[in-house]
């Protein structure tokens, strides 16, 4: 019987699969689409991704091929400078497109062993007490301990769950592509400059060669999403926006979006489990969608694979939706405040001026710049320190860098003192004395899989608890 079998082999579950691999968990990746797609979806890493990234040592591959932006300007596309003293090492967005990175997430999860099965998509799925069966379209079946659907916001494994993905559909859609211009630069530039006085929907970013990343609003709001634009529609909807259609022409792919927001009623049903858009979609204002899975991943990867090991404690695996799914309803909240502040309308253009104006202020503009970058994300593990829930940043140590020592995916108790013990979890927690650790205020933290703070204190008082909490009964 497969350990784990996951709907979906973008983002999201590419990252799972390689988060369960690092803990010897049998994994197989069910992908409907035989080949990696075209199209370029998402642009960019946010800092609390990039971090995930360079906790599991990855960091390296992305920056290599990616291209480092400033923050500022990023809620809702409001002209503002980065913020200053961002609590993390990574105070800017990684310019690098999806197709990019769901390669160096599959050559990174192939590295870790899971099993990547393209042109197999799950069409029907059963469970029981001990496993859950997953028929395919080609009438073969799967037996595993787990599935989790990250198969997108048309999610088959949610609906065949049955469960509830209640919220607002889409009121306005948005042509996407990528095709080449015949007009000359300076000119397309200036048009576009004007255009978006008004417009803020709208955009062309040259790629080279003469080719450009358009965005446009569509006419009206599509019967199916999934059935792409035809260009003579871009090219109507370009003339009807900015005048003229650019000489557009040769496309290499075009897509649609919308703006609607929905957020699942449950992320698990017994042995089956949901990440990413299956779980949530919203408007792509900020590019929080790929973050957003991404980090659902890396949240639920550590707590499934101690399940299937067998020590997971008492509601480890709830805890996923307990944590993420708080997560993704602040996300859907702030991209529709972005989408408001988007609107042509003078109620919300009133409102962006005033936001504007407020973003001068630097706690302003951090705050919500902390929301698009997830940075700011506290779990509720309880009253405490102020750090327990939040993720700790990559701390300077005498033997390097904090991040470093986390490629294993393990907990780790990182102490100054060299007092403390954790010797009854020594299989599952690192314990690292180093006194010229940079924590602010606090001799040791405890450390979950993914980073965030679970324990915070300066002797063993709450220790075991913490440890017994998150990390199962200590052993003989």
């Amino acid at each position: 019987m497969i350990d784990a079998v996951i709907a979906g082999g973008g983002p999201t579950g590419l990252m799972l699969a390689a988060e369960l691999r690092l803990h010897g968990v049998s994994v197989v990746v069910l992908e409907k689409e035989p080949e990696p797609t075209e199209v370029v979806r998402a642009l960019g890493l946010h800092a609390r991704s990039i971090e995930v990234l360079d906790q599991r040592g990855l960091a390296d591959r992305f920056l290599a091929l990616g291209r480092r932006h400033p923050l500022g300007g990023f809620f809702a596309g409001i002209a503002k400078p980065s913020p200053e003293r961002l609590d993390t090492t990574h105070p800017y967005v990684l310019g690098i497109p999806q197709t990019v990175t769901e390669r160096l997430l599959a050559e990174h999860a192939v590295e870790a062993g899971a099993d990547i099965r393209r042109g197999r998509e799950l069409v029907g799925l059963s469970q029981d007490a001990d496993g859950v069966t997953a028929e395919l379209a080609d009438g073969t079946r799967l037996r595993s301990r787990y599935l989790v659907g990250c198969d997108g916001g048309r999610s088959t494994v949610r609906k065949l769950l049955g469960v509830g993905f209640p919220g607002e559909p889409s009121r306005v859609d948005t042509l996407l592509g990528e095709v080449e211009l015949t007009t000359p630069a300076e000119e397309l530039a200036a048009v576009v400059a004007h255009v978006r006085q008004t417009q803020l929907m709208f955009g062309a970013m040259p790629l080279g060669d003469g080719v450009y990343r358009v965005v446009v609003p569509a006419e009206r709001v599509a019967e199916d999403r999934s059935i792409p634009p035809t260009l003579d529609e871009v090219r109507r909807q370009l003339k009807a926006t900015a005048g003229t259609d650019f000489g557009a022409h040769s496309p290499r792919w075009l897509s649609r979006f919308g703006d609607g927001t929905r957020l699942a009623d449950r992320y698990r049903v017994g042995r089956v489990l949901l990440a990413g858009d299956a779980a949530h979609v919203h408007p792509p204002m900020g590019g929080q969608g790929l973050n957003a899975g991404v980090q659902d991943a890396f949240n639920l990867g550590w707590k499934l694979a101690a399940q299937v090991a067998g020590w997971a404690p008492e509601g480890l695996l709830d805890s996923y939706q307990a944590e993420r799914r708080p997560v993704a309803a602040a996300v859907l909240d702030n991209a529709r405040a972005q989408m408001e502040l988007m609107s042509l309308d003078p109620g919300p253009r009133a409102v962006r001026r005033l936001l504007a104006e407020l973003m001068d202020f630097e706690e302003v503009n951090r705050y919500l710049i902390e929301k698009i970058i997830a940075t700011g994300i506290r779990y509720d593990f309880g009253d405490g320190h102020e750090l327990l829930g939040r993720r700790l940043r990559d701390v300077r140590l005498e033997r390097g860098r904090l991040y470093e020592l986390m490629h294993a995916g393990r907990g780790l108790l990182l102490d100054r003192t060299g007092t403390l013990s954790a010797s009854g979890w020594a299989d599952r927690v690192d314990h690292v004395t180093d006194s010229a650790a940079e924590l602010d205020d606090v001799p040791a933290v405890l450390l979950r899989p993914d980073g965030h703070v679970a324990w915070a204190g300066a002797d063993q008082e709450g220790l075991p608890a913490a440890l017994e909490r998150w990390f199962g009964a200590a052993a003989a």
